[in-house]
């Protein structure tokens, strides 16, 4: 009977992965991970220092679409939702159907829940934020997805849907100063809110 191997223990306070790489559910029970920890493709992914930009545009779309959205809907920051076996990730901020939140202590929503995606960009994160993330989240089937930049100190939003017919996202709008949609359901934006009062008024 072969025995499979198991992980080698930590060193210096590091997760050593197992042969195949961690899985979804392994998040749950890995002790000490910083916050905001995600999987990709096996790995173990850790987010650097948050910046002010990056709070001030999670706060600002978390509580305006909490605004706007339907009763049948849910709007969650930076909570984990299942890709797939190897791949557990983190949006900024999640639309999901109000019928799968169902209690204080989940820890994850399946993708197929989930109606809109929203990654704020950060020097860190460009690649996985425009490539990888975007990629992932279309293979689930999230309908929409918004990605935040940084445009000195400014918010642009570049918005994106799911094409049925090849299951890839094309983009609808590039948004400065206003972002105006009507999918997943009707939003207007002022996005110069997110800017500082001070730089606003510089």
């Amino acid at each position: 009977m072969s025995v499979e191997p198991e992980a080698p223990q930590p060193e210096r306070g590091w997760p050593v992965p197992p042969v195949d790489g961690w899985t979804a559910d392994d998040l749950d029970t890995l002790p000490n991970l910083p916050p905001h920890t995600e999987l990709i493709d096996g790995s173990l992914v850790f987010v650097s220092t948050q910046r002010l930009f990056h709070a001030r545009a999670i706060s600002f779309i978390e509580w305006k679409l909490m605004s706007l959205a339907p009763e049948d809907y849910e709007v969650v920051p930076q909570f984990t939702i299942d890709i797939d076996g190897q791949n557990r990730l983190e949006p900024d901020v999640i639309v999901v159907e109000a019928e799968t939140v169902d209690g204080h202590a989940q820890s994850r929503l399946p993708a197929s829940s989930v109606l809109l995606a929203v990654e704020v960009v950060s020097p860190e994160s460009i690649s996985r934020d425009r490539e990888t993330k975007p990629l992932k989240y279309a293979r689930a089937g999230i309908p929409h997805y918004w990605r935040v930049e940084n445009d000195e100190g400014r918010a642009v939003v570049y918005v994106f849907e799911r094409e049925p017919a090849t299951g890839q996202y094309v983009p609808t709008g590039i948004f400065h100063d206003r972002l105006k949609v009507s999918v997943p359901f009707p939003v207007d934006l002022d996005l110069t809110e997110i800017t500082p009062r001070r730089s606003r008024r510089g």
